[in-house]
């Protein structure tokens, strides 16, 4: 008999469908907001009309404008942008962009809380995780200035209340979890993302098929997780070649969007990740591998080293990607190949030097501590980036 929990998330409305310029302007209205800070990813305000779209909807609601937020969203860029949004004494962060850009705003909702203005000050707020997977969770009270998020890319971030921040002195990335860092509001509008890069669109939208993937595969699961699991893979396996074939093809942007959804919510019910996304938080924030990069690299080993622990659930992932019967393995990597994605660490510049160091590091991620393999040292996980290499 199946027993557990949903704990259902502070995301008070999902928009979808809808231009997201004149969402965004409803829900400020709505929210009685009236100095709204923006912090865009920068290659969007640059070079598309977008952002200039949304802030034209908002009109004098429209305080500020930050979009020179990096990879992995380094501490040294989140002070800088809350330092303008403290400026302006905002009353509403809009992210406009990618997983940094999103996470960007959770960690200003923190900094303007707490009143971090220094470098060091973020260290008393991270998660710590021990080697054997031991947690301190720092608690702390919640942001008053929240977050609408309209994401350009489907690496998920908007769906969960945990963001991250790179200690670039140690190439370490550091999560950060409160309740209320989720956005109160997430927009989902197709038109902004055929401006995305086509080749980061479609690895983080790997990056979304590792969620439901490492979701189902987890022993965690229940029927009410499955379902949204299932229908999150049969979204994704078909939209993104589409989106790769005609990258104008807004139904099936809104598609994979609205497969995000499904992969998040499904989680809601106390499933945990695996040594995918373990590895991958490592690969990301000390070697600077791109988030959708870091899955379509590491998702067939880890499914691959797992497989004597769960095999018919990797079974329900090759049906529900359109191959009943065969080896989810095969299918994840013939399905990164078909997108012309990377599919080795070699691909994307991780050399077997970096092993023993992002084995080390994972030790020390919690979803190392969940995967349905149990691993209990470096050992293990050098075996999967050897695997990986």
């Amino acid at each position: 008999m199946h027993s557990g929990m949903f704990i259902f998330t502070a995301i008070e409305r999902i928009v979808f469908g809808q231009p997201a310029a004149a969402a965004l302007r409803a829900e400020a209205e709505r929210l009685q907001a009236k100095r709204v800070f923006i912090i865009a990813s920068g290659t969007m305000n640059r070079t598309t009309d977008e952002v200039t779209k949304v802030r034209d909807a908002l009109g004098s609601r429209c305080a500020g404008l930050y979009d020179r937020i990096p990879s992995h969203t380094p501490r040294d860029a989140v002070l800088d942008a809350v330092h303008q949004a403290r400026s302006v004494d905002t009353d509403l962060i809009v992210s406009f962009g990618g997983g940094s850009v999103t996470d960007a705003g959770k960690m200003m909702q923190l900094c303007l809380r707490h009143g971090i203005t220094d470098y060091d000050d973020f260290d008393a707020y991270h998660v710590i995780v021990k080697a054997d997977g031991t947690r301190i969770v720092p608690e702390f009270e919640g942001p008053r200035v929240r977050q609408i998020a309209i994401p350009t890319t489907l690496s998920g971030g908007e769906f969960q209340p945990q963001g991250g921040a790179t200690d670039n002195r140690n190439k370490v990335k550091h999560s950060y979890r409160h309740p209320l860092h989720i956005p109160r509001v997430i927009i989902l509008d197709p038109a902004p993302t055929v401006h995305t890069p086509l080749a980061t669109w479609l690895s983080t939208g790997v990056r979304a098929v590792d969620h439901a993937t490492e979701a189902i595969c987890s022993g965690l699961s229940n029927p009410a997780s499955d379902a949204s699991f299932l229908h999150a893979l049969r979204l994704l396996s078909q939209g993104l070649p589409r989106i790769k074939r005609h990258t104008d093809d807004l139904e099936a942007r809104l598609d994979c969007q609205l497969a995000v959804w499904l992969a998040m919510t499904g989680r809601q019910g106390g499933i945990q990740m695996g040594a995918s996304h373990a590895i991958g938080h490592v690969l990301g924030g000390t070697c600077d591998v791109p988030h959708g990069y870091t899955s379509c690299v590491m998702l067939s080993p880890v499914l691959r080293y797992n497989r004597s622990v769960n095999l018919a659930r990797q079974h329900l992932v090759a049906e529900a990607m359109g191959h009943p019967g065969e080896d989810a393995a095969d299918v994840i990597a013939a399905f990164v190949a078909e997108l012309g994605l990377p599919g080795r660490l070699a691909d994307v510049g991780v050399k077997r030097a970096q092993f023993a160091m992002i084995a080390d590091h994972a030790m020390h991620e919690s979803w190392i501590h969940t995967n349905p393999r149990k691993i209990s040292s470096p050992e293990q996980v050098l075996e999967i980036l050897e695997a990986a290499a």
